[in-house]
């Protein structure tokens, strides 16, 4: 059998775990209160400001943005992680963009490289050739930079073709990536009103991103 002092010692033990156990909810508590009120402020904040922001846009796609929507958006961007989301896709795009550019650009410069060295073949032929079949060598020359411009502008179309297709796929990649985050609005659409909406809602975060929230 336990003596007294030992009981006495016990009780005092049960005592003492159930003081911390109930100070320990005390602070989960505090904790909790705290966490949900910061959340109410962010909410706040990011809610009135998207409002704000969507009253600078055209009309039409002001009844697009309901408050629902934007009440749901402004929760999305409460832990930061979509603005996180959204400055990566934009430093990708901007570096797609730059490298689609820079292939177009040396596409026209090998274009322009080609027409130079023909004018200077051509200018050989016209000093070399005899008086009377000057106008033979010019007709030949005629048809050869002929085929050449439209060779060189399919080559562009083409490219320029492509360069479409290709942002068009990083657009249905984008708007799959935010979907998928749980981003209110966006879905893959190709519809041009739907995108409009949804380039006004990327501009908003990216604002809201540039912003400090309350703490």
């Amino acid at each position: 059998m336990r003596t007294i002092t030992e009981t006495f010692e016990k009780i005092l033990t049960l005592m003492t775990n159930m003081c911390s156990t109930e100070q320990s909810e005390i602070v989960s508590m505090k904790d909790e209160y705290a966490r949900r009120e910061l959340h109410q402020k962010r909410h706040y904040f990011l809610f009135s400001e998207l409002q704000n922001m969507a009253r600078e846009i055209p009309g039409k796609y002001q009844q697009r943005l309901p408050y629902d929507l934007l009440s749901s958006l402004a929760n999305a961007l409460i832990d930061a992680t979509v603005f996180e989301i959204v400055h990566s896709l934009k430093e990708v795009q901007q570096l797609e963009e730059k490298n689609l550019f820079n292939q177009r650009n040396k596409l026209v410069n090998d274009h322009k490289a080609q027409k130079h060295e023909m004018q200077r073949k051509h200018r050989e032929m016209l000093q070399m050739c005899q008086t009377h079949n000057q106008s033979l060598v010019q007709a030949q020359i005629d048809r050869e930079l002929e085929t050449l411009v439209r060779r060189c502008e399919e080559e562009v179309r083409r490219k320029d073709m492509k360069i479409i297709l290709e942002l068009d796929q990083k657009l249905i990649d984008q708007q799959n990536i935010l979907e998928k985050a749980g981003v209110p609005g966006f879905f893959v659409t190709n519809k041009p009103q739907d995108i409009r909406l949804q380039m006004y809602l990327l501009e908003f975060i990216q604002r809201l991103s540039q912003m400090e929230l309350p703490t």
